[in-house]
């Protein structure tokens, strides 16, 4: 498999609008290539007979179950609230604007 060359690795960087030092393209360089060799060796593997697979590990549900449970009170909630209404409810800053197109 062909390596990458020290150009290629600018070239990328320059796409992905990296600004590196040249300490870091050359270890960059050399850390592709090496992804790129352990590809090549992957890449002999007979896999044919290996099915498909999303996922590395087995899939568990790792939820509790459910349990119905006293809800906090409207003063607990509200609490730490800069600000609240009398009827109970946040009050917070307007974020739409007054009308005047914005």
């Amino acid at each position: 498999m062909a390596s990458l060359t020290r150009a290629d690795v600018e070239h990328v960087a320059h796409l992905a609008r990296l600004g590196l030092t040249e300490e870091e393209l050359a270890r960059l360089e050399g850390q592709l290539n090496h992804i790129l060799d352990q590809y090549a060796i992957l890449a002999t593997l007979d896999t044919e007979h290996i099915p498909p697979t999303a996922q590395t590990i087995e899939l568990a549900n790792i939820l509790r179950e459910d349990v119905v449970q006293p809800s906090l009170s409207v003063d607990a909630a509200l609490s730490n609230a800069p600000e609240r209404s009398e009827s109970g409810h946040f009050v917070v800053p307007a974020i739409l604007g007054g009308g005047d197109g914005a």
